[in-house]
């Protein structure tokens, strides 16, 4: 399974910004897809994550209310819509899948590459 995040870039705080992360290959195995974050000098984190089959959501208390986690299983395609952006959501993020849907990060074995959210104040 391979994935490519698309859609970060420097926002004002208060802003939106949607990332995208798009799947090929054998994308059937896929039940979980989560999107991480690492911010500069911290550890990469768990944002929010989707089971795949069903829609279901979790999200981190940190973004709960701000962040929406979508899927569109026609175009195999993930989505993070981000809302009230804040400076601390400033990182890199990442989105992996997964043949579950799982919270945690060694459960995820296929990664893109980051796409880098800068959020001013």
């Amino acid at each position: 399974v391979q994935l490519q995040a698309f859609g970060g870039g420097l926002v004002q705080a208060g802003d939106s910004l949607r990332l995208s992360c798009v799947t090929s290959g054998r994308t059937f195995n896929v039940d979980g897809m989560g999107w991480f974050r690492q911010a500069p000098g911290k550890e990469r984190e768990l944002v929010t994550a989707i089971r795949w089959s069903d829609g279901s959501p979790f999200y981190a208390d940190s973004v709960e209310g701000r962040f929406t986690i979508s899927r569109d299983n026609a175009e195999n395609t993930g989505y993070l819509q981000m809302n009230s952006l804040k400076p601390e959501d400033t990182a890199v993020y990442y989105c992996a899948a997964s043949s579950i849907f799982s919270v945690r990060m060694p459960d995820y074995p296929y990664w893109g590459q980051g796409t880098l959210v800068t959020v001013s104040s």
